[in-house]
């Protein structure tokens, strides 16, 4: 197909989805429809999975499962354990499901998702999702697989038998791997099918890994995405468009868009139909560096109050989002009585097995107004609830690695404007202020209750880096040394590195950026993405890899007793 008629078919396919999107009323079933003699039979609309398919939040016995429909549908699921190959383990090791989960209507854009309870640890599932229309007709089948995580209980290297790939006649590893990176479809850079998509979800795909935490930016909602974009060097970067993603996203419809926009990219269908996602949020969900209360003055938005935009957003995001804890789940009702948002947690703990906890933080609904950050008393970047979590949970994780999924980097000068910082760190390499204070009380809490092997990541920032934090660096000393590493975008534009602040001691070990602000995702190689190996032995090996799949740095931590 040609570039213009695919283009022209994307185009049509957003009114497609507008008459999917009539309620179920509207076009009833074929069966209700009552035929006079001589008159044809009208046919159903079969339900299609427009958006595929997706698993998010598992853990050693359970995942939620999510999809969304064309149009009002109950979402069925079909899990059957298999092997690595793909066959279904009869005997021994066996399993299979039917789930019914909730009708997917208008009211969540279609979407729904079911939360699978009481399943075999460390066992590979098949998956089937579909939806039945009102009539009771099955819709289109999409398949995809995950992998649970190893039971909590295990010890030393090995779990409970399980549905593995050897059949689960004998005890099964609990080595896994992950990968993580953010900024999908950021700059206006979307999909360009001439270069194959999103390449980079490819080459994280390639990996094989157990699980993806994607550390936000999921969807740039403030980013209009033109047909045609001029490079620096003079080709044209040919997008694929919808009428959603042509303007800043001021609607829930709009922000809605967004994510069926990225959704469009076969890359990450297929990636997301293999691989449960972990997703933090941030900015670029709402809009560029917002915080709780500001207005903007942006002459591209008529909707000025950013706590209305907030909420649409992440009605939105969460609505797409495949995440487990029932206290995440959007709800209305997200303003108080004086007009502030009040919004759902959406910070929580992933186990994934006797290695590995996740993490998962929220750094923008709490956060504090952007200001130079040199507020000689703590102002927030979690909030004193989350940061009570926070330091509770890592303190009693029996993991050996506590992984810290971030949405914004630590030690790195994040501007906004010419004087204000988005981050926490605030070009001030004295003593902690402002946001400083909280994560200093933090890092301080960990060495307080002996908490060993703390790695942080993120994204954010547009490169990749590693960095290593270290008291005898810094102006703050109570804490013990720690990693952190970025990795980003994976289809944005490519910037940085940027100026550290030296508060914690930051070592700045590795980083790598594009070639110039703001280049495109082209050739892969300014592109970035991490990459996690847990080995039997309890190491973590960290690299970080570009969209082509080339290891640019790799790292090998060793667990501290």
């Amino acid at each position: 197909m040609t570039d213009l008629s695919r283009r022209t078919v994307v185009k049509g396919s957003v009114l497609a989805a507008a008459l999917a999107s009539v309620p179920a009323a509207a076009n009833a079933a074929a069966p209700a429809i009552r035929q006079s003699p001589g008159t044809v039979a009208l046919v159903r609309n079969r339900l299609t999975l427009p958006s595929g398919i997706a698993t998010g939040d598992v853990t050693s016995d359970s995942a939620v499962l999510w999809s969304r429909a064309s149009a009002a549908g109950r979402m069925q699921a079909v899990l059957r354990a298999v092997d690595d190959a793909g066959q279904v383990l009869r005997g021994r090791g066996a399993f299979e499901r039917v789930l019914r989960g909730p009708r997917a209507t208008q009211a969540s854009d279609f979407t729904a998702k079911i939360h699978a309870g009481n399943l075999p640890s460390n066992t590979r599932f098949a998956l089937e999702i579909s939806f039945e229309d009102d009539g009771g007709a099955a819709g289109e089948t999409v398949r995809g697989t995950f992998r649970t995580a190893p039971d909590t209980g295990a010890v030393n290297g090995k779990g409970r038998t399980g549905g593995t790939g050897n059949g689960g006649n004998v005890p099964a590893s609990y080595a896994q791997s992950f990968v993580w990176t953010g900024d999908t479809a950021g700059q206006g850079w979307g999909i360009n099918e001439e270069i194959g998509g999103m390449r980079g979800y490819r080459a994280m795909h390639q990996t094989r890994p157990d699980f993806f935490i994607h550390s936000g930016d999921t969807v740039y909602a403030d980013g209009p995405i033109a047909e045609t974009v001029v490079e620096k060097d003079g080709q044209v970067w040919r997008n694929l468009v919808t009428e959603e993603v042509s303007k800043v996203a001021e609607t829930l419809t709009e922000f809605r868009g967004r994510h069926r926009y990225n959704s469009l990219d076969a890359n990450m269908r297929a990636m997301f139909a293999d691989v449960p996602v972990i997703a933090n949020w941030d900015d670029h969900e709402t809009t560029n560096n917002w915080y709780p209360g500001e207005v903007l003055d942006d002459p591209r938005y008529t909707v000025r109050d950013v706590n209305t935009l907030a909420a649409r957003g992440r009605q939105a995001w969460q609505e797409n989002m495949p995440i487990a804890d029932s206290s995440a789940l959007w709800r209305p009702g997200t303003f108080d009585d004086a007009g502030q948002y009040q919004p759902a947690r959406i910070y929580r703990k992933i186990s994934r097995g006797p290695q590995l906890d996740i993490f998962c933080l929220d750094m923008r609904t709490f956060k504090s107004p952007n200001t130079d950050g040199k507020e000689a008393y703590t102002t927030n970047i979690l909030g004193q609830e989350q940061v009570d979590w926070l330091i509770r949970e890592v303190s009693k994780s029996k993991a050996t690695w506590k992984v810290i999924a971030a949405d914004l980097p630590l030690g790195i000068v994040v501007p906004d404007g010419a004087v204000n910082q988005e981050s926490l760190a605030n070009r001030d390499n004295g003593a902690p202020l402002g946001r400083e204070l909280e994560i200093a009380g933090v890092l301080s809490a960990f060495k307080r209750n002996r908490v060993k092997n703390v790695v942080w990541l993120t994204a954010d920032v547009h490169y990749c880096a590693a960095h290593h934090y270290s008291p005898e660096r810094a102006a703050f000393t109570d804490f013990d040394p720690f990693w952190e590493f970025v990795a980003g975008p994976i289809a944005a534009g490519s910037f940085g590195p940027n100026a550290m602040d030296g508060t914690f001691g930051p070592e700045v070990v590795f980083s790598k950026a594009g070639r110039f602000a703001g280049e495109s995702p082209r050739d892969g190689e300014n592109q970035f993405f991490g990459h996690v190996q847990l080995g039997e032995d309890n190491s973590f090996t960290a690299s970080l890899r570009n969209a082509n799949g080339a290891t640019v740095f790799s790292k090998v931590l060793t667990p501290e007793r």
